[in-house]
């Protein structure tokens, strides 16, 4: 009668968990099926010339989201990789060499960066940022502002902008990922590397290679942060649709469009196309979780793989 009780409570526990997980695959399902349904207009009108074209004209009723596609990966790029370095030396330097009277202050003050409002940030960027980066492009010689790549009148508001403030607000997701990575690295490892004779830091390289698939997670969850982020990125971007190389140069990311428009929009299409910018944006949201997951699927493989010699191996020894 007792083993009965149990199963049907291990019944009744499997089906209401299973039912909670059930419940995140309708929800990002039913937001897919939305910005599909309502941006259908656009669909129907554009096809896939939407994903290539960039011409964003309401009045004329044409729409290209090019740009805005250019935008949103070039600043998020970017970010990452000014944020990545540093995200990574504040885990190592929190878990690997920090004395423990600082350690816990710094944590705190990197967990008070990740609940900074999106706006303050970009208050800060178009007070502090927007005039440092205009100064740095004046402060370039002018063979430099040539290149295609610095080229751009010296305004201020451009993709560097966005992507400086999309660093800041990246580096306490990312570290704090990976400074919980490295926690979690067995004492073991480090204990193996000094009783080899290696430093500190040939140490601290075995750790961060033992936890590499974790570390590369915490880069990616900085990234997928940087893709979506609106408010910040809209005050400092300079809101103009172009895909232009230079990181001196005004531009727009989908999420700041669809913030600036979607309130005045004119018309259906307008509307739907604003709609369609979101359904771009949560597409390539799921295709970098996806490529993010393969990737540390593939390393957390390898790593096993490695490890199944070294198993194999000690019985022999013994």
């Amino acid at each position: 009668m007792a083993r009965v009780r149990l199963s049907i409570s291990d019944f009744i526990f499997r089906m209401g968990t299973g039912a909670f997980a059930l419940v995140l695959v309708l929800l990002v399902s039913g937001i897919g099926f939305v910005l599909w349904n309502e941006s259908h207009l656009a669909i129907q009108k554009f096809g896939f010339a939407f994903w290539r074209t960039s011409d964003w004209n309401p009045v004329q009723g044409q729409f290209g989201a090019f740009p805005f596609i250019w935008g949103t990966l070039y600043s998020s790029v970017l970010a990452l990789m000014i944020a990545g370095p540093i995200a990574l030396g504040i885990a190592i330097f929190l878990s690997e060499l920090c004395p423990d009277w600082l350690r816990q202050p710094l944590v705190f003050l990197t967990e008070l960066l990740a609940a900074i409002p999106s706006i303050v940030y970009g208050l800060w960027g178009v007070f502090v940022l927007v005039p440092a980066v205009r100064s740095l492009q004046t402060a370039l010689p002018d063979s430099v502002r040539a290149w295609a790549l610095f080229s751009g009148p010296p305004v201020g508001f451009s993709l560097l902008a966005a992507a400086l403030v999309l660093a800041v607000m990246v580096v306490p997701y990312s570290s704090a990922v990976a400074r919980e990575v490295l926690k979690s690295v067995p004492r073991s490892q480090r204990e193996a590397a000094y009783a080899l004779g290696s430093t500190r830091w040939e140490a601290t390289r075995a750790a961060l290679h033992y936890g590499r698939a974790g570390i590369m997670g915490a880069i990616m969850l900085g990234f997928g942060r940087a893709i979506g982020e609106t408010m910040a990125v809209t005050m400092v971007i300079g809101n103009t649709p172009k895909a232009v190389a230079s990181i001196f140069a005004p531009q727009h990311t989908m999420a700041a469009v669809i913030a600036n428009q979607f309130v005045d929009a004119n018309d259906q299409l307008h509307s739907d196309a604003l709609v369609e910018i979101g359904l771009v944006l949560f597409i390539i949201t799921l295709l970098v979780n996806i490529a993010s997951r393969v990737l540390i699927w593939n390393m957390t493989r390898q790593r096993s793989r490695a490890s199944r010699p070294a198993a194999a191996a000690a019985p022999e020894a013994a």
